[in-house]
């Protein structure tokens, strides 16, 4: 049985989804659920707090993402995100790479559901906010069907309020971790079987969707969807999520209008120190299929970066972008 929530998220992407990533996304959907990139439980508790973890009041809903893998971390950090006003502490138990590897956390943790869950409740107990576990299907040579099933019963014991599972076992011995991302199989069937046994307890699948009808196909079958690379590189697609998805009856959003709040972004940081080309690397994917797109990258990533370059130049960039209404499709494409 589906629960009643209906969630679709933006995957936690290192270096993409940054707060210049997630404020472009939240002019395109009010309703899809934005992740900050993976943050450390240290690098929480001891870095520059403001850098790693500010953002805009318009990005709620808005989930953190923390890797780590000791208990007592894991609740300061969690302490630490609900203050600023988190909606949502996300802990990571999928990521292959081989950073995370030697840091004990991420995906190896798939091995230690005992570990998982006791950090699962020392960071439910350490504030308010709901607590959700981001994982794979299975790691190495590891049974998909029982591992998983005993890594989510024990979460759940521990006070996880939902789950997000990649449809891909992680294999951390032989593949690279861009390699993780694409090469073992897809397996949504696993994912749907665990939904079915755990009957209304949300479950949220992510893994190589690229389009809002696959989306919404999964969507007869678990709670909800997260996208990914697709997201990043095909943005335009998130700009009708709420209405496809949510069936909400507001306009989407014109090329204009994204223009005109992106150059008013664009100029209140520039203002507070920020470089251009940390915003518009981030909106290439907004032409990706569209006429013009060749010109549009071209202008976003060579003139951005000449000297005096400033905000006339994302102007030219849309110049050069013609971007076609809804009714004349384009907007749903993989990226």
């Amino acid at each position: 049985m589906l629960t009643n929530e209906k969630i679709f998220a933006i995957a936690p992407m290192l270096d993409w989804t940054d707060r210049h990533f997630r404020f472009l996304v939240r002019l395109l959907t009010k309703e899809a659920l934005l992740f900050t990139e993976m943050i450390t439980s240290p690098a929480i508790i001891h870095g520059d707090r403001e850098r790693l973890l500010g953002f805009d009041e318009v990005e709620h809903k808005i989930v953190v993402q923390i890797a780590g893998s000791n208990p007592t971390e894991l609740a300061k950090a969690t302490k630490i995100c609900a203050d600023y006003g988190y909606d949502e502490i996300n802990l990571n138990v999928g990521c292959p790479s081989d950073r995370v590897q030697s840091g004990s956390f991420g995906a190896c943790l798939m091995a230690k559901p005992d570990l998982v869950a006791k950090s699962v409740s020392a960071m439910v107990n350490a504030s308010d906010k709901p607590v959700s576990v981001k994982c794979r299907i299975g790691i190495d040579e590891q049974d998909i069907e029982q591992a998983l099933d005993i890594l989510c019963d024990k979460i759940i014991e521990a006070g996880v309020s939902k789950i997000y599972v990649h449809a891909r076992k992680a294999w951390l011995q032989g593949l690279s971790p861009k390699e993780n991302r694409t090469i073992p199989e897809l397996n949504y069937d696993r994912v749907y079987r665990l939904k079915q046994r755990l009957k209304d307890f949300p479950i949220i699948i992510n893994g190589g969707i690229e389009t809002l009808e696959q989306s919404k196909e999964h969507l007869s079958h678990v709670d909800g969807v997260m996208l990914g690379r697709a997201a990043y590189h095909n943005t335009m697609i998130l700009s009708e999520v709420d209405q496809q998805i949510f069936g909400k009856t507001t306009p989407v959003i014109s090329q204009e209008e994204i223009e005109q709040k992106m150059l008013n972004y664009i100029e209140s940081q520039l203002i507070k120190g920020t470089k251009l080309n940390q915003i518009t690397r981030h909106m290439l994917g907004l032409a990706m299929g569209q006429r013009g797109a060749k010109s549009f990258r071209r202008i976003l990533t060579l003139d951005i970066s000449k000297k005096g370059a400033g905000v006339e130049v994302i102007e030219n960039a849309f110049k050069a972008l013609q971007l076609p209404s809804p009714s004349r499709g384009g907007i749903e494409g993989g990226g």
